[in-house]
């Protein structure tokens, strides 16, 4: 096994928050540690552009452990607080608990999980153990037929409901929920996940469908808005104003009137939220994307690999600091159609 390297002394060139040309400070970060799913969804890795030809990432061509774990701890110097790991699938990543570990070793303050669930009753202790503070869960519908559709996958509903009870007992809490709502396909989904979330004290976040990459044949027509998701919610549990506890806050959130936790809402098409992002993302290869929507990556697998720590904080600040994107705001917008990359290689 690697031991990953966290570097013994900070950089000394680091001193305020790195901020983008918006006066954005770079403050949380997403990586994900491989490009491979066990799932199909149809939001994200449809099998008819991820089918059985599909080439994926080789081996020598990801971060290793060491490097994420390196690539973290000068994100942590930099100001970053959180750090969230994603794929694809992260959990079939078979050293993610040793990535966790050192992760954890650099005292970033926020240090979660994205996954499908399908894998989780048998990483949820380790990654406990490794030092995880928390994890979210994709769980678009509890339907049985609604999730084989959505996840075309042949993992059951009921093996992502165990992976949640399992997270739950090895000490996750709350655990995260995150449903993407299609007009259509589990629009009918909002109460029942509501009534679970409510149910088992978890932590409910709606996601508007969103036009990430090129494959998912993204139509506005297919939008569940905020707005009425929020009705909906309201007319069975009644809320409370929507609050953001920190400005760089992706969701709305709102309180349940009668105390019993809270709902969220991510609406990146109706309610844009460009201008409090904060958000970085590296992709397995090693590529920094500054937006969800991005056309292209900033390689930083080779400063990764030169051994070179002020070379690596160099592509980094001035990554950050050239930083310019708004997508979601200019999506209305006549803007150049430039090809996006797939959701699946950004984490989400």
């Amino acid at each position: 096994m690697t031991t990953a390297r966290v570097p013994t002394a900070a950089p000394a060139t680091s001193q305020a928050a790195v901020r983008d040309v918006y006066a954005r400070a770079l403050r949380d970060v997403r990586i994900s540690v491989t490009d491979r799913c066990n799932f199909r969804c149809t939001y994200c890795m449809p099998r008819a552009s991820f089918g059985p030809g599909h080439r994926f990432l080789g081996r020598e061509q990801k971060l290793t452990a060491a490097e994420i774990v390196r690539l973290g701890a000068l994100l942590v110097h930099l100001g970053v607080r959180k750090i969230r790991l994603t794929g694809g699938e992260p959990l079939l990543r078979s050293d993610l608990d040793e990535i966790v570990r050192g992760l954890a070793a650099t005292s970033v303050a926020d240090l979660a999980l994205t996954t499908n669930g399908s894998l989780l009753e048998r990483w949820a202790a380790r990654l406990r153990q490794a030092g995880l503070h928390r994890v979210t869960v994709s769980l678009d519908t509890l339907d049985p037929a609604v999730h084989a559709r959505m996840s075309d996958s042949g993992v059951s509903i009921e093996t992502v409901l165990g992976g949640i009870r399992a997270a739950t007992d090895a000490g996750f809490a709350p655990i995260k929920l995150n449903a993407v709502i299609r007009r259509g396909v589990n629009d009918d989904s909002v109460e029942p996940l509501v009534d679970f979330a409510r149910a088992h004290l978890h932590t409910l976040r709606f996601i508007e469908y969103m036009d990430v990459g090129e494959s998912n044949d993204w139509s506005r027509a297919d939008v569940v808005p905020a707005a009425e998701i929020v009705a909906r919610v309201s007319a069975r549990y009644p809320l409370q104003p929507p609050a953001r506890d920190d400005p760089a806050d992706v969701a709305q959130t709102y309180r349940f009137a009668d105390g019993a936790g809270e709902v969220g809402i991510i609406a990146s098409v109706t309610q844009p939220f460009c201008g409090a992002c904060t958000r970085l993302r590296v992709s397995a290869d090693g590529r920094l994307h500054t937006c969800l929507f991005a056309s292209a990556g900033t390689d930083i697998r080779s400063a990764l690999r030169s051994g070179d720590d002020g070379e690596l904080e160099r592509v980094l600040r001035e990554t950050w600091t050239a930083r310019t994107d708004r997508y979601s705001e200019q999506r209305g917008e006549h803007i150049p159609a430039l090809r996006r990359v797939e959701m699946s290689y950004l984490g989400g």
